[in-house]
């Protein structure tokens, strides 16, 4: 695909680079692993938890980049990603690529260097997961999804090791909550985006029919599996009857809202359930962390 390239300047240079990375999303995913952290540690060490942010900011900005990489060629396709900067020009392939490599190896330097070895081979798989597989798997199945959720929950994990260097049940009660968050997180948001994603060909929705019912029952399914899974760390007796009591509001809410989108079948359903999980998930978290205090 030929490429005009644009002469920027500094400024959207800059922010060319910022959409490269995906940055507003790369914050979401830190705070994940930064109230992972928070949840393993006995007091926040201020100094080790900038590492980890910032490490694992770089690390997943590079996941970001290469999964633009690949995807250049669809991102053209599309009415939501045609105007990133690689499908526009604005970036060359070489110098995403070159992004890529110093940002991944500039953030397991900071994770291996002042944090921890284990976090930051923790964070290496997730990016090969990412970029390597769940990527190019997109055009192929919709057994994309369940590969990303892996890369996609090792968030809280990692920011729990770089906490306690150790993986112990809190660490995989942890991710098996946003294990299952994945599922209805980014199934109501292939929903949403249905139509753009069917132009690039990518198969996301679990039922072959796309926006129908038994995409919807699945995605009520899993979002039932994760609030049966967010009890479990109070039945192992990992946090108090505050967590509980907030898991089980929250879950309801999320479930109403997977609840309505299987009975409406609508786009605004699968919008509300996107924005729902944006809340369950740090209202988890942040009450397993409140309640450890």
């Amino acid at each position: 695909m030929s490429k005009i390239i644009h002469k920027n300047t500094v400024q959207e240079f800059i922010k060319s680079y910022i959409e490269l990375g995906k940055f507003r999303l790369s914050l979401f995913v830190i705070l994940s692993a930064f109230l992972g952290y928070c949840i393993g540690s006995e007091q926040i060490n201020l100094l080790n938890a900038t590492f980890l942010c910032l490490g694992g900011l770089l690390i997943t900005i590079a996941s970001n980049t290469l999964n633009q990489i690949h995807e250049v060629e669809l991102d053209s396709l599309m009415t939501r990603t045609q105007n990133r900067p690689l499908p526009l020009g604005k970036i060359t392939l070489y110098q995403a690529q070159q992004f890529a490599l110093y940002t991944a190896l500039t953030g397991f330097f900071l994770l291996s260097y002042f944090v921890n070895l284990k976090s930051a081979l923790l964070s290496l798989i997730s990016l090969i997961l990412y970029a390597y597989l769940y990527t190019p798997m997109k055009i192929k199945s919709s057994f994309a999804v369940f590969i990303g959720a892996f890369p996609g929950a090792l968030p809280p994990l990692i920011g729990y090791v770089a906490a306690t260097n150790q993986l112990n049940i809190t660490a995989w009660l942890i991710f098996a909550i946003q294990f299952f968050w994945q599922f209805p997180h980014f199934w109501a948001i292939a929903w949403v985006a249905f139509d753009d994603y069917k132009k690039a060909g990518f198969h996301l929705l679990p039922s072959k029919g796309g926006r129908d019912f038994y995409s919807a029952l699945q995605i009520f399914i899993y979002t039932l599996f994760l609030v049966v899974v967010s009890i479990f760390p109070y039945a192992y007796g990992v946090v108090g009857i505050f967590y509980l009591i907030i898991a089980i509001l929250t879950g309801t809410i999320f479930l109403y809202q997977a609840v309505n989108l299987m009975v409406k079948k609508s786009r605004q359903a699968a919008l509300q359930l996107m924005f729902g999980s944006f809340f369950y998930l740090p209202s988890i978290l942040i009450t397993f962390y409140l309640d450890k205090i």
